[in-house]
């Protein structure tokens, strides 16, 4: 009898050794996809904020002209002798 008890212990040890191997395979699938998450994330933040300052700096210059031809226009409309 005490051999049976212990076969069963050993299938039960076996079993639990296999569950712990599958969620230890588990967790180490998902913290692989949260690094590569997180990498993706750093990544898409870095090309976020340069393609952002670039638009930045364009946008400062295409207000710059505008405001250049806002007086200009001003100007025009104040002396119109000019056109004459």
């Amino acid at each position: 009898m005490a051999r049976a008890g212990g076969i069963t212990n050993a299938v039960n040890v076996g079993i639990a050794v296999q569950a712990d191997w599958e969620n230890r395979e588990f967790i180490s699938h998902i913290s692989l996809n949260v690094r590569r998450l997180f990498e993706f994330l750093v990544q898409f933040e870095a090309t976020t904020k340069s393609k952002l300052a670039s638009l930045n700096e364009k946008l400062d210059i295409l207000e710059r002209r505008l405001e250049l031809l806002e007086a200009q226009v001003s100007t025009a409309s104040a002396n119109p002798s000019l056109f004459s």
